[in-house]
């Protein structure tokens, strides 16, 4: 049996994880939780599978003993005796330190969080590369559209990649006129057309940051230059990600919506198992429409991939600000068009060419979102 630690657990992803453990029980042994927050939901886990070892960010649970909480927070559990694969669902950058403890000690991670790499791909890339072997066998991509990508790359050289081709649905407001943008509710914008996700990554689908994120995650996992990662808006959000090969050729990996598949190919990988996701056969699909991505209307997209490609720190101010930028639009400080105009600004404040060490990337992640935090009018809940 496969020893799993879970960090993130009480999240969508979090949660889809224990549903693919729970199908295969004779294969995965749940050994550590982890959440952001205690709570219901949080203690129904750990009553659920009691032979895992827990950290909440809240701190510990009444009734939960002293000997299985693991002080040391989410590098204990991802380094844990027995911890053979790490699964990082957290939100935000606050798993990158265990990432880089969790490789170093030779366990696998299975990557859901794109905040990992947008901050701290360099530091990842280069402990993958003392490691040696298959770096996507050490780091296995969960996000639909870098699986699809990994699942399309197996067997083939990367020389004949001519490019990625990220696809994304386009958010709810890709028939929306950009006029009209400025004025659009919270509620409005946590309608995704096609995902169940949390909050925050349900906004940067509607300003496309998260696709500008992907990008900068392809750069990191396959190594290939931003000039060979493109995006196409795919509204149906059934074919997952395209790699164009060189002799004009292209591979998809299609599938209806549902991690569980995702995640559990970078559980199971190289083997395919019968899956909890949902399955449609082709008939059922319906229309597959592919549409070129209107910068114009997604502008903080742009100034992502602008910033991503100057490089330096700004993956790591690009982080930050879009969390306090989000922030603020869910509390109704700024309106959504504000969102990139905020990102940007940072960027051109702060970014600088040099990369940052992991104390750097913290400190500089804190000032980023206290010093916005204070302007916006949002201390204390950034």
């Amino acid at each position: 049996m496969t020893g799993i630690a879970l960090l993130g657990s009480t999240g969508s992803i979090g949660r889809q994880t224990l549903d693919v453990l729970a199908a295969h029980p004779d294969r995965f042994e749940l050994l550590g939780l982890a959440s952001g927050r205690g709570g219901d939901p949080f203690g129904d886990q750990l009553a659920a599978w009691p032979q895992a070892r827990a950290w909440s960010a809240e701190g510990r649970p009444a009734g939960v003993p002293a000997a299985r909480w693991a002080d040391g927070g989410l590098v204990e559990l991802a380094t844990a005796d027995g911890v053979e694969l790490v699964v990082v669902a957290t939100p935000g950058m606050t798993a990158l330190p265990a990432v880089l403890a969790a490789l170093q000690a030779g366990r696998r991670v299975a990557l859901a969080n794109k905040e990992t790499l947008v901050t701290g791909g360099h530091l990842v890339t280069r402990l993958l590369d003392a490691l040696g072997g298959d770096p996507l066998d050490h780091l296995r991509p969960v996000d639909s559209e870098h699986s699809a990508i990994w699942q399309c790359l197996l067997g083939e050289r990367l020389e004949d990649v001519a490019r990625l081709v990220l696809t994304a649905s386009g958010g709810p407001f890709r028939d929306r006129p950009a006029a009209e943008l400025s004025a659009v509710r919270p509620e409005e914008a946590l309608a995704h057309p096609t995902w169940k996700m949390g909050p925050k990554i349900t906004i940067d689908s509607a300003t496309l940051v998260n696709k500008a994120f992907e990008a900068i995650e392809a750069k990191w996992l396959y190594r290939l230059p931003y000039a060979r990662i493109d995006t196409v808006i795919h509204p149906q959000s059934v074919v997952h990600s395209l790699v164009e090969f060189t002799d004009g050729s292209y591979k998809a990996q299609l599938g209806v919506p549902d991690m569980r598949l995702p995640i559990q190919y970078a559980l199971t990988y190289p083997e395919r198992l019968p899956s909890p996701a949902r399955v449609a056969p082709p008939e059922a699909w319906g229309e597959l429409r592919f549409l070129p991505l209107d910068e114009g209307r997604y502008p903080a997209y742009a100034t992502v991939r602008a910033a991503a490609a100057a490089g330096g720190n700004r993956g790591t101010i690009l982080n930050a600000a879009d969390e306090v930028a989000v922030a603020a639009f869910l509390g109704g400080a700024i309106a959504f068009d504000r969102i990139g105009p905020i990102i940007e600004d940072a960027v051109a404040r702060w970014g600088a060419n040099d990369e940052p060490d992991l104390d750097a990337i913290i400190a500089l992640d804190a000032e980023v979102r206290s010093s916005l935090a204070r302007e916006i009018g949002l201390e204390g809940s950034a």
